[in-house]
């Protein structure tokens, strides 16, 4: 039986069944032809963080939501990948699904990891509040993924601080799992630098706990993205996929870099992927876009559905 996505090409069809759908059905038939909102074998996604940038230390993007949820429909995309920040207010579930009504961009999930440190067990109690708090309202909102961001460490963890790291991330996944969500370990260069020994040590310990790489993190760690699927293809069932030039400079939208993503996209393809992804732009500091957002978002899209055959 082929996998189901919940995208915003099969939100309408589900949404149709009740009165949400008999207003949502015109406005998003208003954006896309009715052929392209039949099917999708891997939903392509947007991850908010180019927003949560402008908002530190806590990067909730909670003030921009309207935006973004208008971005991405302009654009095409088929869900927004949230961060944990917006989650955390007490009207997030009522926010959010009002937002989603009003724009047909479903919640696909969130990130989570910011500020948490997984190996260390003096944060465990903590932590696991958070999650008992954020998951179930991801759920609510429609989320069916969750990339966990383990916490980074000055030097190479140790063996007993992986043991810790491993620990918790069963809980976490129990918790995923009790809410219908599909945990997966999200990268960014710490868990894939020294040879991956932060990856490889939780893999170790939990060796079917899913991954949700991202392309560009393990080509700056020096990790060759086609060599990752290939090895653990089977696991993956997330992806972020972000563009670079050949100088390690982000590029304003997907396509405009030097990234092989010709190669990825094959490598995906025998691996059979049927995922998701989220593109997720990137600004380097002070950098000043020439297009508006939602136009980078449209050419991302536009670019990894005709490279990926999405």
């Amino acid at each position: 039986m082929p996998k189901i996505h919940f995208s915003r090409r099969n939100f309408i069809q589900s949404s149709a069944l009740g009165a949400a759908g008999l207003f949502l059905a015109p406005a998003l038939n208003a954006s896309a032809p009715w052929g392209d909102l039949l099917a999708k074998s891997v939903p392509i996604n947007a991850h908010l963080w180019v927003y949560a940038s402008k908002f530190p230390p806590d990067w909730d993007a909670t003030p921009v939501l309207d935006t973004i949820f208008s971005d991405l429909r302009y654009a095409g995309i088929d869900g927004l990948e949230l961060m944990e920040g917006p989650l955390r207010h007490d009207d997030a579930v009522e926010r959010l699904n009002k937002l989603v009504a009003k724009y047909g961009v479903p919640v696909s999930g969130s990130s989570y990891g910011v500020g948490f440190n997984m190996w260390d067990v003096g944060q465990h109690e903590k932590i696991m509040e958070d999650i008992h708090l954020v998951v179930p309202r991801l759920a609510q909102v429609g989320g069916k993924t969750f990339g966990i961001s383990v916490g980074s460490k000055d030097g190479v963890k140790t063996e007993s601080e992986l043991d810790a790291q491993a620990d918790l991330l069963k809980k976490v996944r129990t918790v995923c799992d009790n809410n219908g969500i599909t945990a997966n370990l999200h990268n960014h260069t710490y868990e894939v630098e020294n040879n991956m020994h932060d990856l490889k040590g939780t893999l170790q310990r939990i060796p079917d706990f899913k991954l949700g790489p991202d392309i560009n993190w393990l080509i700056r760690a020096g990790v060759d993205p086609v060599d990752f699927i290939e090895t653990y293809g089977g696991q993956i069932v997330f992806l972020h996929i972000r563009d670079q030039y050949e100088d390690g400079t982000w590029s304003e939208y997907v396509g405009q870099g030097d990234t092989d993503f010709a190669s990825i996209a094959e490598a995906l393809k025998k691996q059979d992927f049927d995922g998701e992804v989220a593109i997720e732009l990137a600004f380097p500091n002070d950098f000043a876009p020439e297009n508006e957002l939602k136009e980078d978002w449209k050419m991302s899209r536009k670019f990894v559905e005709k490279t990926f055959g999405w």
